[in-house]
């Protein structure tokens, strides 16, 4: 049969573009106009009953919901705005697309000026002289950068960009438009002829070899002790079915990377938890002793392995099978012995076919393995869930939404310490049910991300949980959760201090002043409440999910608990690696001379002098702010002694102060 061709008519290119939206599908495009991208935000309004502009009131809340929609549905999330503002303020979701796979559109220009381009107008964008270079600046934060200087570009740019952001390992494309290529109009006869946006689109992913399924399924059937970890990657690919159905048939605890939390529910007999630096031990312990490890969408970077300490992973005495869209993820970061290329739902699905025929009485015996680690190591059952210090611990807030978010709640995070507390704490109950930035980790994207969530799953209570830092970045988009009425609720970890920054390297630059949260939700239409009693969290959280409407609880919460209290022994091992890479960079001559004296005061040499400081970093990190004095060799010295002999050391010690660089 004949393609027919797009267009039968004359018609206005910036129209054209938002047409090409709608033929993809694409339900919502996030953004500011500005620039030359208002005449394609005009063209929307010829189509907003099939694709709604969001405006939003800064371009970083457009480019996390945008990301999210596009890590959510698999359809390309759309940023539109002026260039210079699309890159600099909507760099936020740009760099996380970009770091995780997901499919992303940014519809943006030139900002240039007809006759004057090597005039340098203000804000151009076009890299002549005197203007700054779009196409080199987008270039290093997404897969594809296309440009359109005239108006069959424009279209057909829209059109390869949705295929290249959808295609092989997702990822952001941008295109930049000049003023020429969307102040005209397209006619049928225009070329390069247009076609519809249906054959842009990828076609459904081929199955995986089946000689390699076999292979696999025999891998896994052979196993005495198989585990499945679970990345983002099979959040993107909407695999959660076909791995809790591989999961279940085959036996196969199930823990995941902090980037694909979500993707399994805790909850589940198989399930271990999120594993690594900041995992649950059962996980850890449960991967520690696989003989075979079945990767799916995860590159395995070293954060989550907790820095490639060899009793979680070792390729030397476990099997690695590993599955993936992109062939460079593929034993990266560790030898796979198979790899299987290609759509994580697809393969997954086919592996539940080739083992269900030999798989009598695996499901039960995996989950015997799990309750042996849970019982063992403890599971999602810390003590502190509910306590009732004030002011609140962490793991109360946690605690109690856990215990008041229905079974489909979505939560998503911020950054910092907040969010490694909910990923370590919190208990996902269904598929789906936990967000977080998986690639960047900015600061700001909890609530645009639950802003975008809530209108993928407008069915479903969606809650942020974010710092009082995270919070003032991004509170504005309260104004659009009011605006588009997306009724999501914001949970403040308020401790008054940026606790990473705080816990990790002292007070200085680290605390804040204490704002009412609450107070500035109610000034923008929301509905606030503070929250000091534990006692009162669980009654906000049910009122706020009932209201439906944008609700902040702004709960006071304790310092005492850092993310130094769940970093993995595993990991903190593995932090010893350092001390020599330490030794082998080249210190000034007054800082060099300072260690040797430290060394000769303790009686060790320099490398054992920094071990002995790491180990006392390591020990005391959660406690370490509370002082930065000065040492001189001879004190710093004492401390490593009294550390030997297994002394009490006192607080606040770090690395710095005893190695003391510069500071005596």
């Amino acid at each position: 049969m004949a393609i027919e061709r797009m267009l039968t008519e004359e018609m206005p290119a910036r129209v054209l573009v938002a047409r090409v939206l709608a033929e993809a599908g694409i339900e919502y495009v996030f953004g500011i106009s500005g620039g030359h991208t208002g005449r394609i935000i005009s063209g929307l309004s010829q189509v907003q009953n099939q694709v709604r502009m969001m405006t939003v009131r800064e371009e970083s809340l457009a480019g996390v919901m945008a990301e999210v929609y596009g890590r959510l549905t698999r359809k390309p999330g759309v940023m539109i705005g002026q260039g210079p503002w699309v890159l600099g303020n909507g760099l936020l979701g740009t760099l996380e697309a970009y770091l995780s796979s997901s499919p992303m559109v940014l519809l943006t220009d030139f900002s240039d000026a007809p006759h004057f381009q090597l005039h340098a107008p203000y804000q151009q964008a076009t890299g002549d002289w005197g203007s700054w270079d779009a196409r080199r600046a987008f270039g290093g934060v997404t897969k594809q950068v296309m440009q359109a200087q005239e108006p069959v570009a424009a279209v057909q740019a829209t059109q390869l960009a949705i295929k290249h952001a959808m295609s092989g390992q997702p990822g952001p494309v941008a295109v930049l438009f000049s003023h020429d290529a969307l102040a005209g109009d397209v006619g049928p006869d225009s070329r390069p002829v247009l076609y519809p946006t249906r054959f842009y689109l990828p076609p459904p992913p081929p199955p995986a070899d089946a000689a390699q399924i076999a292979v696999v399924a025999d891998r896994i059937l052979a196993a005495e002790r198989p585990v499945v970890i679970a990345g983002n990657g099979v959040r993107i690919a909407q695999a959660y079915d076909k791995l809790r159905a591989l999961a279940e048939t085959a036996g196969l605890p199930v823990a995941t990377t902090a980037a694909g939390k979500g993707t399994f529910p805790e909850t589940h007999p198989l399930a271990l938890g999120v594993f690594g630096t900041f995992g649950t031990p059962a996980a850890n312990a449960c991967i520690g002793e696989a003989d075979l490890v079945l990767v799916v969408g995860s590159k395995l970077g070293p954060s989550d392995t907790a820095w490639e300490n060899t009793k979680l992973l070792d390729p030397t005495r476990q099997a690695f099978v590993q599955i993936d869209i992109e062939p460079r993820n593929a034993s990266w970061n560790y030898p796979a012995e198979q790899v299987v290329l290609g759509d994580a739902a697809q393969i997954l699905g086919q592996l539940v076919e080739a083992v269900r025929p030999r798989a009598n009485g695996r499901s039960q015996a995996g989950q015997r393995r799990v309750v042996q680690h849970r019982d063992k190591q403890g599971y999602f059952n810390a003590p502190e869930y509910r306590s009732d210090e004030k002011p609140i611990l962490p793991q109360r807030v946690i605690g109690e939404l856990i215990r008041n978010l229905p079974e489909n709640g979505i939560v998503t995070c911020d950054a910092g310490e907040n969010r490694i507390l909910m990923t370590h704490f919190y208990q996902t109950k269904a598929a789906g049910g936990f967000l977080q930035a998986a690639g960047s980790g900015p600061m700001g994207f909890g609530i645009p991300a639950a802003l975008g969530a809530k209108l993928v799953h407008p069915d479903r209570p969606v809650v942020a949980c974010v710092g009082d830092g995270g919070f003032a970045m991004t509170m504005n988009g309260l104004m659009t959760a009011i605006e588009h009425d997306i009724p999501i609720t914001v949970v403040v970890f308020n401790n008054h201090a940026l606790g990473w920054v705080l816990h990790g390297s002292g007070p200085f630059a680290a605390e804040f002043k204490d704002f009412d949260h609450a107070a500035i939700a109610r000034a923008m239409g929301c509905r606030g409440v503070r929250v000091e009693d534990p006692a009162a969290l669980g009654p906000a959280l049910q009122e706020a999910i009932a209201s439906r409407v944008p609700t902040v609880i702004d709960v006071i919460t304790s310092l005492k608990v850092s993310f130094a209290d769940i970093t993995s022994p595993l990991a903190n091992e593995a932090s010893q690696g350092y001390v020599g890479l330490i030794m082998e960079v080249r210190l000034p001559p007054e800082r060099e001379a300072h260690l040797t004296a430290l060394a000769a005061e303790s009686g060790l040499s320099t490398e054992e002098v920094v071990e002995e400081a790491l180990v006392l970093w390591e020990a005391h990190h959660a406690r370490r702010a509370r002082s930065r004095a000065k040492h001189t060799p001879a004190q710093a010295a004492a401390r490593i002694r009294e550390l030997r002999k297994g002394n009490s050391v006192p607080d606040g010690e770090t690395i710095e102060d005893l190695i003391n660089y510069g500071r005596a």
